[in-house]
């Protein structure tokens, strides 16, 4: 997909972060955004930062819980009914929790396999027949990490949802081989966002629970580590680039190639122990 002017994008977690940053990228390429998010008062204020900057008021919110196929289709119509064709859907949305994995409790798992790997599913199936069916073209991003491709210990449930969302976006990459809809998949590392914050404020809103203030100390350090993270708006950026050129896999962080590198090496010398038995 060359062209963004005059097109529609529906992205989710559009309210904070990478989020934010593609929608307002979007506006500013003149498309029609619509932001999902879960959170109403940050969907407020996202579009309130939108709507009075350059990028003029085609911008609208809607909420939804990506985990909830109900919620994805309620959103996806709405979004048809204010700007009609959808042609670029960030499945962006998602969480992060941890701790040792024999001792990760199964709602930990299940919070975050809903919203990491069944609402990028859920994101997919409600808008990819629509976009078939329209026929002129589109591009779907979904948000992985690169921990789809390096374990991470200490956060297995984020880990195991982002190979999720990898091995998802390479499968539909094939199935949708030669035709007018591209697939990405985005991998960063640290970008500087409140993502760390924000994972401790939609836990506690997921399970009921008061909103603890005083971070967690994995919350802590992860968020020192973010700090020091890229501009989302250059994420945004490399986002929009891939979508032209219609790239598979999108990585924000260069300096994550000597790892995989190392990954991968390991994967090479277990075919050639296999080839020498």
């Amino acid at each position: 997909m060359r062209e963004f002017r005059g097109k529609t994008a529906f992205i989710t977690g559009g309210a904070s972060g990478i989020g934010l940053a593609l929608a307002g990228a979007f506006a500013e390429a003149g498309m029609k955004v619509m932001m999902a998010d879960i959170q109403e008062k940050a969907l407020d204020e996202a579009l309130n930062v939108l709507k009075g900057g350059r990028t003029g008021p085609e911008v609208r919110g809607v909420l939804c819980d990506v985990a909830n196929l109900a919620s994805v289709k309620r959103a996806a119509d709405e979004t048809f009914a204010a700007f009609g064709n959808v042609h670029v859907v960030c499945n962006n949305a998602g969480v992060g929790w941890g701790g040792q994995v024999e001792s990760i409790p199964a709602a930990d798992w299940e919070w975050q396999i809903g919203v990491n790997l069944m609402g990028v599913i859920y994101g997919v199936q409600a808008f990819l027949p629509h976009i078939k069916a329209h026929g002129e073209g589109g591009h779907i991003v979904n948000t992985a990490s690169m921990s789809g491709f390096l374990a991470v210990p200490g956060l297995a449930p984020h880990t195991v949802t982002k190979f999720g969302v990898v091995g998802l976006s390479e499968t539909l990459a094939v199935e949708l081989a030669g035709t007018s809809v591209g697939i990405s998949v985005l991998c960063p590392a640290f970008v500087r966002t409140s993502y760390a914050e924000n994972i401790q404020r939609l836990r506690a809103l997921h399970f009921g629970t008061p909103v603890d203030e005083k971070p967690e100390p994995a919350t802590a350090q992860l968020a020192t580590l973010l700090r020091g993270g890229i501009d989302p708006k250059e994420v945004a950026r490399r986002v929009m680039r891939a979508i032209q050129d219609n790239d598979l896999y999108i990585f924000t962080h260069p300096e994550m190639r000597a790892p995989l590198e190392d990954h991968f090496r390991q994967l090479t010398a277990a075919f050639d122990k296999a080839a020498a038995i």
